[in-house]
């Protein structure tokens, strides 16, 4: 397909493709389907061959959030029967954190419920990101507190946070529809804070809450101009007892041309697939490889997730293998200057050289962590509330169980 090979020739030269383009891969056939992998597979292999990054989720605190975000299994008024607990103890979390670095996991993501962190909240966060750099060499620490104040990106970085999550989640257009109590353009502004801070951008997506085409490469494109460094593609699990528990709208093949269009549009980030790759890519997770980089180790925030270990075989039976913790992930255009440029500039892009679940807003739609799996043979019909889909976290932190690493 001319098509193809016009955007693998881009994604290798870091070149934004046009709306008609992307809008294109999202538009082509199941019969096209293996054509459009490969071709993304060629750009993605270009930026970080067959290396996996891990990623393993903390859910600090769980529940009890005043947002009202409709996909959140966290939001006020939600009925979904999730764990609910206030703040870990650092020990707590340090612990928790050691599971998944001890099953593989490069960086550790700390997430909390809630509109965004009090001064105080900052300070328990930071006590807790030293606590797990002391006893994790060498790995990396997200932090995902929601909507944050001015200063607060930066005592983060000083007390060790390498990044900071909070996703757009969908189009400026369409966000009204989902969240009413804080606004596009609120996550907008918390992104800008942790990225001027120096901080590396971690900002996704949540696709499948009924958008649009539009509205997908709205979101992917606002993305790049803010130049994330690791952007997470959520796939919607509708928990019982949201506003969205019957809106099943993807299959396998429409979740891989998502994260193909995502590849393309931003050739050289990292792309995560995060929560819902279970039950919405299901046996095509091997796939999905081709086409991201990165994935969440284990269970998410509220729901669980495919077992560690079925997790590092699919890597290597795929022909993967898993990224170490002296290798840097990104590329060295964009490693090296992020380090060296601390804000983004206006009308930044992925690849321009600068340099995360469906959650409510205190977890920045955290990285995927309110979806969850359990292995199911077919995709649920529009329209009906399927609970055996969802398995609800039960384990790790906030437990007296083992966690899933």
């Amino acid at each position: 397909m001319d098509l193809l090979n016009t955007l693998v020739d881009k994604g290798l030269r870091r070149e934004l493709p046009t709306r008609e383009e992307a809008l294109a891969v999202l538009a082509t056939s199941d019969d096209e389907l293996l054509d459009v992998v490969a071709a993304a597979g060629k750009v993605r292999r270009q930026w970080f061959g067959r290396r996996v990054k891990l990623n393993y989720l903390v859910n600090l605190k769980s529940g009890l959030c005043p947002e009202d975000c409709s996909y959140c299994s966290q939001r006020l008024g939600s009925k979904a029967e999730i764990l609910k607990y206030t703040w870990l103890k650092p020990e707590e979390a340090t612990q928790a954190a050691a599971a998944g670095v001890a099953g593989g996991a490069k960086r550790v993501c700390l997430v909390a419920s809630g509109r965004g962190p009090t001064d105080r909240d900052v300070d328990r966060v930071g006590k807790t990101i030293e606590a797990i750099k002391e006893g994790n060499e060498g790995v990396e620490v997200c932090a995902c507190l929601g909507l944050l104040s001015d200063g607060q990106a930066e005592r983060l970085r000083d007390a060790g946070a390498d990044a900071y999550n909070h996703n757009l989640n969908t189009s400026e257009a369409t966000y009204g529809e989902i969240t009413k109590t804080h606004t596009y353009a609120d996550r907008v502004d918390t992104v800008q804070k942790a990225h001027a801070a120096g901080l590396s951008a971690c900002s996704g997506l949540i696709a499948g809450m009924g958008e649009s085409d539009e509205d997908l490469i709205d979101v992917v494109y606002a993305l790049r101009e803010l130049d994330a460094d690791s952007v997470p593609v959520n796939f919607l699990i509708p928990f019982e007892g949201t506003p969205l528990a019957k809106e099943w709208n993807l299959t396998p093949q429409r979740a891989l041309r998502i994260l193909a269009m995502v590849r393309f549009v931003c050739p050289d980030v990292e792309v995560r697939i995060a929560g819902g790759r279970e039950v919405h890519l299901r046996t095509m997770q091997p796939l999905a490889l081709h086409l991201a980089n990165s994935i969440f180790l284990g269970d998410y925030l509220t729901s669980e997730g495919q077992a560690g270990q079925a997790d590092l075989d699919m890597i290597a039976d795929a022909g993967f293998e898993v990224e170490g913790a002296g290798t840097t992930t990104l590329p060295a255009h964009r490693s090296s200057a992020t380090a060296a440029m601390p804000a983004a500039p206006a009308g930044g892009v992925c690849g321009s050289g600068s340099g995360a679940a469906p959650a409510a807003a205190g977890c920045g739609s955290a990285c995927g962590g309110c979806s969850g799996h359990d292995a199911a043979p077919a995709q649920a019909d529009a329209g009906e509330v399927r609970s055996d889909l969802v398995a609800v976290r039960r384990r790790g932190a906030g437990t007296d169980l083992a966690p899933n690493a």
